[in-house]
C-alpha cells in the first residue's frame, strides 16, 4: 500500500469519460470555422487545453480572420451544451473512490485542463464538489500540462508537500506533469483516452478498486 497524505485528480478520462465527447465537439468546432483537421491527430493533444490545438491549426492554415480564443469559446459553449444534456457519465468507480478517500479524511484536489465552466458543470452535475479542498482549471494558468504548475499549486493549496501527493491521471502529458512536480502518479488506463504512453507512471490500473492509498 502506498501511503500518501493527499490525492489530486485529473478530470477528463479519470472522473468523466469525456474524450469521445471532446473529440466530437472539437471536430464540430473545426467544421464551424471551416478549418480542415484530421480527427486522428486529436490524440496528440490529449491532456492539453483546446486553445493549444486551435492555435496550432490556425497557424498551419494561415488563418487570421479568427482567433484561438474565438474557437475555444465556441467549443466550450458547445461542450457545455452536451455536458448539461446528460450525455456524459462518471467513469465507473471514480465517484465511489472519491467518496472513500474523503471518508478516510484524505484531502483531495481537482487539477484539470478543462475550462472553469466545464469543470464546475461536472462538479455540480455529479454532486462531488464538496469532496474537494482545492479545484483548479488549467484555463486559469499560463501553461498547461505537461507543465507541472497545476499540480504544484494544488499541493500548495492542500498544504501538502509534492512528494506526499498521489496524482490520478490518464494521459501522457498529465503523467509527465505529475512526475515533473515530484509526485507519485497512478495511471488509470481508460480505453477511450486514445493511445497514451503510461510508462512514466508509478503504477497503472484499469479499475479504481485496485488503487490503495
Amino acid at each position: 500500500m502506498i501511503e500518501k497524505k493527499a490525492v489530486i485528480f485529473d478530470m477528463d478520462g479519470v472522473i468523466i469519460d469525456s474524450e469521445p465527447i471532446h473529440s466530437r465537439v472539437k471536430m464540430d468546432t473545426f467544421a464551424h470555422f471551416g478549418l480542415p483537421f484530421d480527427e486522428a491527430d486529436l490524440v496528440h493533444y490529449m491532456g492539453r487545453t483546446s486553445r493549444v490545438i486551435f492555435e496550432d491549426t490556425l497557424q498551419k492554415h494561415g488563418r487570421t480572420d479568427v482567433t484561438a480564443a474565438d474557437m475555444a469559446a465556441y467549443k466550450h459553449d458547445h461542450y457545455l451544451e452536451v455536458l448539461e444534456s446528460g450525455e456524459i457519465e462518471p467513469v465507473p468507480g471514480s465517484v465511489e473512490f472519491i467518496q472513500r478517500l474523503h471518508a478516510a479524511g484524505i484531502p483531495l484536489a481537482l487539477a484539470t485542463s478543462s475550462n472553469v465552466r466545464a469543470m464546475n458543470a461536472v462538479l455540480d452535475n455529479f454532486g462531488i464538489r464538496q469532496y474537494f479542498t482545492s479545484i483548479l482549471s488549467g484555463g486559469e494558468l499560463p501553461e498547461s500540462k505537461p507543465h507541472p504548475a497545476i499540480y504544484l499549486i494544488s499541493a500548495q493549496r492542500l498544504g501538502v508537500k509534492p512528494e506526499d501527493c498521489m496524482v490520478v491521471e490518464d494521459t501522457t502529458n498529465g503523467i509527465r506533469a505529475a512526475k515533473a512536480a515530484g509526485m507519485y502518479c497512478v495511471a488509470y488506463r481508460n480505453p477511450n483516452s486514445g493511445e497514451q504512453d503510461l510508462s512514466l507512471a508509478d503504477e497503472i490500473v484499469d479499475d479504481f478498486r485496485k488503487i490503495n492509498v
